[in-house]
């Protein structure tokens, strides 16, 4: 089968080394496969606009917190983001252009919109995947710092994300330095089609499920689990062969697989269904 324009544009995107390609405009080819009349460029362009407006607002001014807070201003205050608590798991929460279009959105992706803007007004900034939560670290040393887009922008210290995570899981978590470390933008796009993959899971939405995880697997080829999934959603959509074809090379490639009894008895009933 012949690979979508916006999946191949994407594909050759992530291609390219850290800092080499926009993060934004991954994320855009991601929901192309969902909106496909939409104009990447256009969308683009409009974030550049964000970043346009915090420049001339800035003039000459450097220090780090003047400038979040700038970036503040103008995407919480005069463009109205936030994030979207109501429908939280809605998928288009999940997809830019969407977010930018309606000014809602989840952590990742007002991260992301943040991310682009802060780049683009000159600040060393980058996404941190903290458990249950993601938010934007500024980088450079000796003070870093944190900022939570969906809280709309609120700058955090270290003390700051532990108490947070402490309020997501009690003791059930024990703290790591490791969840405030910053994340590549390669991991940013891999957690966000996480977030749509279980999403249309838990809507059943099986033809946008299989492209999630197809493009997941452009990011993580020889990640196991993504091919186990792939075959039972190919199962699902009655794509037989194809779902044969990624259950044997799970088993193949996973010594001691756990779930092995149930995937060879969906193998076994895949067999049958193809020999009838």
């Amino acid at each position: 089968m012949q690979m979508p324009e916006a999946r191949r544009r994407f594909a050759a995107l992530i291609e390219r080394p850290q800092g080499e390609f926009r993060l934004a405009e991954a994320a855009l080819y991601l929901a192309q496969e969902a909106y496909p009349e939409m104009s990447v460029k256009t969308y683009l362009d409009r974030i550049d606009d964000m970043a346009e407006t915090v420049k001339t607002a800035l003039g000459l001014e450097l220090d780090p917190v003047r400038i979040v807070q700038e970036i503040n201003t103008h995407l919480f205050d005069t463009l109205g983001f936030q994030g979207n608590r109501e429908q939280y798991y809605d998928p288009r929460n999940s997809f830019l252009n969407d977010v930018i279009d309606r000014g809602l959105g989840i952590p990742i992706t007002l991260a992301v919109i943040y991310i682009e803007v802060g780049r683009l007004v000159g600040l060393p900034i980058a996404g941190v995947g903290m458990p249950g939560h993601f938010i934007v670290q500024y980088t450079a040393q000796p003070e870093p710092f944190w900022i939570d887009p969906f809280e709309r922008g609120a700058m955090m210290t270290r003390e700051v994300c532990v108490e947070r995570l402490r309020q997501l899981y009690g003791e059930k978590l024990e703290w790591r330095d490791e969840f405030l470390a910053p994340i590549s933008d390669h991991d940013i796009l891999r957690r966000m089609l996480n977030n749509l993959k279980h999403n249309y899971a838990r809507l059943s939405h099986y033809p946008r499920l299989l492209s999630a995880i197809e493009c997941l697997l452009l990011l993580s080829p020889a990640m196991p689990t993504e091919l186990r999934d792939r075959g039972i959603v190919h199962s699902q959509l009655g794509h037989w062969q194809a779902a044969l074809h990624d259950l044997q090379r799970y088993l193949e490639g996973v010594q001691d697989a756990p779930d092995a009894a149930v995937i060879s008895q969906y193998i076994a009933v895949l067999r049958q269904r193809l020999e009838s």
